[in-house]
C-alpha cells in the first residue's frame, strides 16, 4: 500500500494540533506559502499516479509505504534548498518546522536510500506532470495570461572533468582493466594471464602533459606525437585483451562458479560491452587529430561515462566552450517557465522560433501578442511565419546588414521595450543556474539530464508562485520628513 497515515485516530489529530501550535511562530512566510501550494490535490495525484505504477496492485496490496504527500514535499524541499539526499534526511530530522512542512511530524524521517529510490520512481514523467500542475495553477490564479513569450537557450553542463584525448584514453584503460580483473577473479586464469596496463598508461599521460608544456614548438609537436603513439599502443593492448575475454565468455571457455561469481561476471561483461565501442571511438578520434591533423573530427567522444555530452561554443569570455547539452527555456509573464526542452544534439536556434509559438498556442489557446528572442532566432521566414500564426509584435533583431525598414522598426519604442523584456531571459537563466542547480547536472545519462532540468524548472516556478503575493518591486510609500 502506498498511502497511509503515520499516526491513527485521535493520536494523529492531537499530534498535528500540537505541532501546529509549536510551529505557529517559527514558520517563515515563504514556507507557509509553499505549504499552501503543495497542498494542491492535483500535485498529490500526479505523484500518487507515479508511485502506483511500480506494481499492478500497488494501491491495494503490500506493506504500508511512504505517503505521496511526504514524497512530494521531501523532494521539493531538497531541490529548493539545494541539499543532497543525506542532507535532506539530516535537516528534516533535526527541524520541527521541516517535519511539519513535509508532514512527517514525530514519525521517523525516510532515509536517504529511500528518497533515492522514490526519486527514481517519480522519474522524468512525474516531474513533467508536476510542472503541468504548477502551470495550471499559475493560469488559474491569473499569474500568467499568455500575452507575451520570450525564448532563450542555455547549456547545462554534465558532471565531467575537462575533456582531453589522453585523459579519455587513460580512463578507458583504467575502467576496462578493472572489469577484466573482476572477470578473472571470478573465473580464474584462462590461457594467458591478463596484464594490468594502468601504470603504463599513467606514465604515458604524464609524458604527454610534459611535452605539451614544452616551449619549443617543433620539439613539442614531435614529443606529443611520440607520447600519443605509445599511449595508443597501451590502449590497443587493453582493448585486445577485452575482446579476447568477451570471446571466451561467449564460447564458454570462461565459466563462473557460483551464483555470486556469475552476477559479477554478468555486470562486468555488460560494462565491457558498453565501453569497448566508446574506447575504440576515442582511439579513432585521437589518431585523426594527432596523426591526420584533423582538429574538427565530427564524431568526438568527450566522456566515457557521459557519452551524450556535447562541446558547445557559447562565445563567453570566461568559458568559451561548455561540455553538456543545450536546453531551451520558454517564459511567459512573471518569469514563469511554461516550457523547457533538452536536446540530444544541438539544433540551430532559428529552428526553435516557430515551435515555441506553437507550444505557446497549445498551452494558452492563442498566440502571444509579443514574441521576444535574441538575434540567433532571426530569419525572414521565422518572422513571416510568426505573423501568420497571429503574433502581433515579433521582437527579434535582424542579422547582417539592416535595410532602412528594419532599422526604422528596431528604433521604434515597442521594439526597444520588447528587447528589454528579452534581456530578462539572461537574468532568469543566471538565477536558475545559481539557485536552481542548472549550472551542472549531477545525475547521469540522458534521462538524468531531463530529470535534473525538470526539477530545476519546477523549483523556479515554485519560487515564482511563493513570491507572487508579495511583489518585491512595490515598495511602501515613504513617510514625509518633518520640515
Amino acid at each position: 500500500m502506498i498511502q497511509r497515515q503515520y499516526l491513527p485516530g485521535r493520536m494523529f489529530a492531537a499530534t498535528i494540533g500540537a505541532i501546529e501550535q509549536l510551529s505557529e511562530g517559527l514558520i517563515e512566510p515563504p514556507l507557509r506559502r509553499l505549504d499552501e501550494v503543495l497542498a494542491d490535490e492535483q500535485l498529490l495525484e500526479a505523484v500518487l499516479g507515479r508511485l502506483a505504477q511500480r506494481w499492478p496492485h500497488s494501491r491495494t496490496r503490500g506493506r504500508p509505504g511512504t505517503p505521496a504527500e511526504v514524497v512530494l514535499r521531501l523532494l521539493v524541499l531538497k531541490r529548493l534548498k539545494g541539499w543532497s539526499f543525506d542532507e535532506t534526511e539530516r535537516e528534516v530530522r533535526a527541524s520541527l518546522v521541516y517535519r511539519y512542512l513535509v508532514r512527517v511530524y514525530f514519525e521517523p524521517v525516510p532515509d536517504a536510500k529511500t528518497l533515492i529510490r522514490l526519486s527514481g520512481v517519480i522519474g522524468v514523467a512525474g516531474v513533467e506532470a508536476i510542472h503541468r500542475c504548477l502551470l495550471g495553477r499559475a493560469k488559474e490564479q491569473g499569474l500568467i495570461k499568455g500575452r507575451r513569450a520570450r525564448v532563450d537557450t542555455t547549456v547545462v553542463e554534465t558532471n565531467i572533468s575537462y575533456s582531453t584525448d589522453s585523459g579519455l584514453l587513460a580512463d578507458g584503460v583504467r575502467v576496462l582493466t578493472r572489469a577484466l580483473q573482476r572477470i578473472e577473479q571470478a573465473t580464474g586464469v584462462v590461457g594467458q594471464k591478463l596484464r594490468n596496463h594502468k601504470r603504463a598508461s599513467t606514465r604515458r599521460v604524464l609524458e604527454i602533459s610534459r611535452a605539451a608544456r614544452s616551449r619549443k614548438l617543433k620539439d613539442r609537436r614531435a614529443r606529443l606525437q611520440a607520447g600519443y603513439r605509445r599511449l595508443l599502443a597501451v590502449v590497443r593492448a587493453t582493448v585486445h585483451d577485452a575482446k579476447r575475454v568477451m570471446a571466451e565468455l561467449a564460447q564458454g571457455a570462461r565459466v563462473a562458479v557460483g551464483q555470486h561469481a556469475g552476477q559479477i561476471v554478468t555486470r562486468a561483461q555488460a560494462q565491457l560491452g558498453q565501453l569497448l565501442p566508446l574506447v575504440q571511438r576515442v582511439i579513432t578520434q585521437t589518431r585523426a587529430r594527432i596523426v591526420g591533423g584533423d582538429k574538427h573530427y565530427h564524431d568526438k567522444v568527450f566522456s566515457l561515462f557521459e557519452p551524450h555530452t556535447e562541446a558547445i561554443r557559447t562565445g563567453k569570455a570566461s568559458k568559451p566552450t561548455e561540455f553538456g547539452q543545450l536546453v531551451k527555456l520558454q517564459e511567459a509573464e512573471h518569469q514563469f517557465v511554461v516550457d523547457y526542452q533538452v536536446y540530444p544534439r544541438r539544433p540551430d536556434d532559428r529552428s526553435l522560433a516557430i515551435p515555441s509559438v506553437e507550444t505557446h498556442q497549445r498551452i494558452f489557446g492563442r498566440p502571444p501578442y509579443l514574441l521576444a528572442a535574441d538575434r540567433g532566432f532571426w530569419s525572414p521566414r521565422n518572422k513571416q511565419a510568426a505573423h501568420s500564426a497571429g503574433v502581433t509584435r515579433v521582437c527579434i533583431p535582424a542579422l547582417g546588414k539592416l535595410s532602412a525598414a528594419q532599422r526604422a522598426e528596431q528604433h521604434q519604442r515597442w521594439f526597444r521595450c520588447g528587447q528589454r523584456v528579452r534581456a530578462g531571459c539572461e537574468g532568469r537563466i543566471s538565477v536558475m543556474k545559481r539557485r536552481d542547480g542548472l549550472a551542472r547536472c549531477l545525475y547521469r545519462g540522458p534521462d538524468g539530464m531531463q530529470y535534473w532540468v525538470g526539477w530545476g524548472v519546477v523549483s523556479n516556478n515554485l519560487w515564482v508562485l511563493i513570491t507572487a503575493d508579495r511583489p518585491w518591486h512595490k515598495q511602501p510609500p515613504r513617510a514625509q520628513q518633518p520640515s
